[in-house]
């Protein structure tokens, strides 16, 4: 842990009617009373002139003071509340350097907090995904893991463990009762609701992690079956140009909805077809990179056009495995057929005609379930892919702990699963994957 202060402007770049600049670090009083030009009281907002090193006034606002350890980042901590110029700023923040603090590094005030054991690792994530949400739902998961409700879930499974190897490993000492101890059922059944909560939490953490990345959502299919049509409709606005022509659509266009709070990041392609020219072939070489990035392909058809409707045989082989599609059939309103979601040969059809808006909820409703989205799940909280690879490596250990015949394998198994839960939490984390995670964040933050 670092022994110095460090200092950063707090608040976004810019013009505002308020900036903030933070100093964390070991014994702030002298800073304080260069500052303001006397003591303040802790934890109380003070009116005070901010000055430099000839007393001349910087500029005037709040002065707030956190004596450690009840701060934010647990050492002490000085906010000072000015005008939100970004010149006055950085006098002040120049200030704050020239009186001994360094510049902070991105994250690294959340970092401090961490390293003082004020919150733990899913804590701190939950502080940058709380800045990074896109929606209110986002908003709400992240504060949720913010306030601690993942890691006590974590928590509540690493404890589980922990009884249960203290139950295994006293067996150890008693060789001949090991078989009876194995065969009694006390551990299978442990085991087994180890198993049960880790699956409830898996799911719960796919739902965040659908939240904080989104879904990427692939529109492709041949040239003018209305890709682009459905791409306006579902964002509301003409994102993309519409034409008679043929090939209109030649590079990616994006565009990120919400629904149901999840973000949607939909991409528009160039039509599938043998390409007329060089710009086309380019354009439908990145359609293909979109298709095996994508975490949902729609394929949309012209019902007015039956040889649009057979999905093209390479469709599947350039998709990632496991990655849903849905058969997306288009221009019902011209075809008369009405809006429906059915299963048709492995795969969801939906009718809709994206001109006049018919089936759209449908489809809607059809891409979240297909994403894997849980609409009556009101218990996600915000999770990250190495979240969950942490629970599934969990999950495998306590799955291979229930499969094994000795005691000492059953022991190893779950001293490992509870390792893969404690660096979730930060108990069991390396120093590179720290700098990693802090990297990511604010400065000032």
């Amino acid at each position: 842990m670092a022994n110095d202060a460090i200092a950063a402007i707090a608040t976004p770049p810019g013009r505002g009617g308020i900036g903030v600049v933070r100093v964390s670090g070991p014994g702030l009083e002298p800073t304080v009373r260069a500052l303001a030009g006397r003591a303040v009281r802790s934890r109380q907002a003070t009116r005070a002139d901010f000055l430099d090193a000839t007393g001349t006034v910087i500029d005037q606002g709040l002065i707030l003071y956190f004596p450690a350890p009840h701060s934010y980042t647990g050492e002490d901590v000085l906010e000072l509340h000015g005008h939100g110029g970004p010149v006055v700023l950085n006098l002040l923040l120049q200030r704050c350097l020239e009186l001994g603090a360094r510049l902070a590094e991105p994250g690294e005030f959340t970092k401090r907090a961490f390293l003082n054991d004020k919150i733990d690792l899913a804590q701190a994530e939950g502080v940058a995904d709380l800045i990074d949400a896109a929606t209110a739902q986002a908003a709400r998961c992240a504060m949720r893991s913010l306030q601690g409700d993942f890691s006590r879930r974590i928590e509540a499974l690493v404890d589980a463990l922990t009884e249960l190897r203290i139950f295994v490993e006293a067996t150890l000492d008693f060789p001949d009762e090991e078989v009876e101890f194995l065969e009694s059922g006390k551990v299978r059944e442990r085991l087994a609701g180890i198993r049960t909560q880790l699956a409830a939490i898996i799911a719960a953490s796919q739902q965040g992690q659908l939240l904080r990345d989104g879904i990427h959502i692939v529109l492709t299919g041949q040239p003018n079956v209305g890709k682009s049509s459905l791409l306006n409709a579902l964002a509301g606005t003409e994102r993309a140009i519409v034409t008679e022509i043929p090939g209109t659509t030649r590079d990616l266009i994006r565009e990120t909805i919400s629904l149901n709070g999840v973000p949607l990041h939909v991409i528009d392609t160039a039509g599938l077809r043998e390409p007329r020219d060089p710009v086309e072939k380019i354009g439908i070489e990145r359609t293909w990179q979109a298709v095996a990035a994508a975490d949902l392909v729609l394929w949309v058809s012209d019902l007015t056009r039956p040889e649009t409707c057979v999905p093209d045989p390479a469709l599947g082989a350039r998709t990632m495995a496991g990655v849903p599609q849905l058969h997306v059939l288009n221009k019902g309103d011209l075809a008369g057929v009405e809006p429906s979601v059915r299963p048709k040969d492995g795969m969801v059809e939906v009718a809709v005609s994206a001109k006049s808006g018919a089936g759209l909820d449908l489809l809607k409703s059809a891409m979240l379930a297909a994403a894997g989205w849980d609409v009556a799940n009101e218990g996600a909280f915000m999770a990250r892919e190495r979240h969950l690879q942490a629970l599934q490596l969990a999950r495998e250990h306590v799955t291979q702990a229930a499969g094994q015949s000795q005691v000492e394998l059953v022991a190893e198994e779950l001293k490992l699963a509870q390792r893969a839960l404690g660096s979730i939490t930060g108990e069991v984390t390396a120093d590179d994957l720290l700098g990693k995670i802090f990297s990511h964040f604010c400065i000032g933050k």
